[in-house]
């Protein structure tokens, strides 16, 4: 006998709550994570905070400071970035959640192409977080401040240099993950290899444009986030010729 379309409707419903039911585990489980992370980042949020205005704070006149002009600006802005923080900080686990809630889906080499692309895309955007808090914001702010006219005080509010520099973060951690877009262009026959090579001067006008937007309007910062940008943009493109002289290789022998 064959099984009549009322019995396939059950089994559907059956795995789809089943479905539901592993996502709620899992984003249970990254909230969790992000919790246990902030309560500890929560007390040291001054702290904290004083971290990240630190390339700030140096390049400041004397005789001047960061200010708040919010009445609650003093608590919300270290709570704020407590929180950012910890979110900054369980991605990782929080990533790991997401891939076991959707390897089981997929097949085995499109696991292995996963796995280093994921665990990448990570180490990258915190590569590009700490090359903007290291290299960018030293030398931006003491341009910035340099450029100070006389007789103007540079007095930054607290909750506006936060939201700055948090912008700036996200900006260069998405400007580092380039060889993985570029990878993936590649490796889903997208985009052919030849033309990433060929199309390289279009590549470099956009993204100075790209820099352009995402950064404050000087040249310095601008400069520092166009030029890592192109240099990741030729290492993507040399991973992805690696990708697919493999992939040539291993149809060739398969063929054979």
């Amino acid at each position: 006998m064959s099984p009549s379309p009322s019995d396939g409707e059950p089994l559907a419903e059956a795995t789809l709550i089943t479905h539901l039911l592993e996502l709620r585990s899992r984003l249970l489980r990254a909230v969790v994570a992000v919790l246990v992370c902030f309560v500890p980042l929560a007390f040291f949020q001054d702290e904290l905070f004083t971290l990240i205005a630190r390339p700030l704070i140096e390049k400041l006149p004397e005789g001047t400071s960061l200010i708040a002009t919010s009445v609650v600006s003093p608590f919300m802005a270290p709570l704020k970035l407590a929180l950012i923080a910890a979110i900054f900080a369980a991605m990782p686990y929080v990533l790991f959640q997401v891939w076991a809630f959707v390897a089981p889906g997929l097949y085995r080499h499109e696991k292995r192409f996963a796995v280093p692309l994921v665990v990448s895309s990570i180490v990258l955007f915190y590569t590009g977080a700490a090359f903007a808090y290291f290299v960018v914001f030293p030398l931006m702010f003491q341009f910035l401040a340099s450029t100070t006219p006389i007789g103007v005080k540079m007095m930054t509010d607290i909750a506006n240099y936060l939201d700055f520099v948090l912008l700036l973060f996200f900006a260069f951690g998405l400007a580092f993950e380039v060889p993985v877009a570029v990878v993936l262009l590649a490796a889903t026959g997208l985009v052919k290899v030849e033309s990433l090579k060929k199309n390289r001067g279009y590549v470099l006008l956009g993204i100075f444009v790209i820099a352009a937007f995402l950064t404050p309007p000087d040249a310095v910062s601008q400069t520092f986030m166009a030029v890592p940008m192109y240099a990741l943009y030729e290492l993507g493109i040399l991973f992805a010729q690696f990708i697919q002289k493999n992939r040539a290789a291993t149809q060739a022998s398969d063929a054979t």
